[in-house]
């Protein structure tokens, strides 16, 4: 009597085993979305420095193994059931809100980032460093046809952090906002200060980096190792900072 067998289809997975493990490719089954979630196709998945809590195992009860990831860009690949709102095919990212449970005070005060059972990807779940991801409905947002994959998923951790930053800083159109660093989160930062109308004083280590911070935005360039940043500002502030003739900040900015 012949017998059927089912083909598994797999993808490919970097997890980490155990706290301090070393990342380990392997190959998982493609995982089904229960009710109230959706499956994803990642396009892309920013690496935070935030993804070393799962790495290191210092975030409380990450069970393993685990994959890491909370800046995810992908295409809705499947539904689960009882989800009307999101169709197949659309795009959709996935940030450190990963989803709540709806019902604690926080999230009847609309204060969803600040849930008691907020769950994390990454670290409640199994997050983007793989082929296909399932997360809760309530942790998706929709993602423009103009916006790429790479440039999105920064934008869902990092750009969310300078973004609320910024705006919730008080400084009007104008006004002079120092940038600590042109990191992951800085150069996302000075973009958003120039868009915002800020004069901007992107501070970094390095003179190479000025170039950099001109063209994100920035209106001078500190370097901190040979600039006292106090001073750096000060002169900003009363409008000198520009000047080429300042010993203290990069004349090409």
């Amino acid at each position: 009597m012949a017998t059927t067998e089912i083909a598994v289809v797999t993808m490919k997975v970097a997890q980490v085993s155990s706290p301090g493990a070393d990342f380990e490719i392997i190959e998982r089954e493609i995982p089904e979305p229960g009710a109230g979630q959706a499956r994803i196709k990642v396009q892309a998945c920013g690496v935070c420095h935030s993804d070393v809590l799962t790495k290191e195992g210092s975030w409380p009860g990450i069970q393993y193994p685990r994959v890491p990831g909370h800046e995810v860009a992908g295409i809705i690949d499947e539904l689960g059931a009882g989800v009307s709102e999101w169709k197949k095919g659309q795009r959709v990212g996935v940030g450190w809100h990963g989803g709540r449970d709806g019902t604690c005070r926080e999230c009847r005060r609309g204060d969803f980032r600040n849930c008691r059972s907020l769950k994390i990807p990454g670290i409640s779940y199994d997050g983007g460093y793989q082929e296909y991801m399932v997360a809760p409905v309530e942790a998706l947002v929709a993602i423009p046809d103009s916006l790429s994959d790479a440039d999105a998923a920064p934008l869902l951790c990092a750009g969310i952090t300078t973004y609320n930053s910024l705006r919730h800083s008080g400084a009007l159109p104008g006004d002079l906002v120092a940038v600590q660093g042109i990191g992951g989160l800085g150069h996302l930062g000075i973009q958003f200060g120039q868009k915002f109308g800020y004069k901007v004083a992107a501070i970094g280590r390095g003179r190479e980096n000025a170039a950099l911070a001109k063209k994100l935005g920035a209106t001078v360039y500190i370097d901190s190792p040979s600039t006292k940043r106090g001073r750096g500002i000060a002169k900003t502030g009363r409008g000198t900072g520009n000047s080429s003739d300042s010993p203290e900040l990069e004349s090409d900015v």
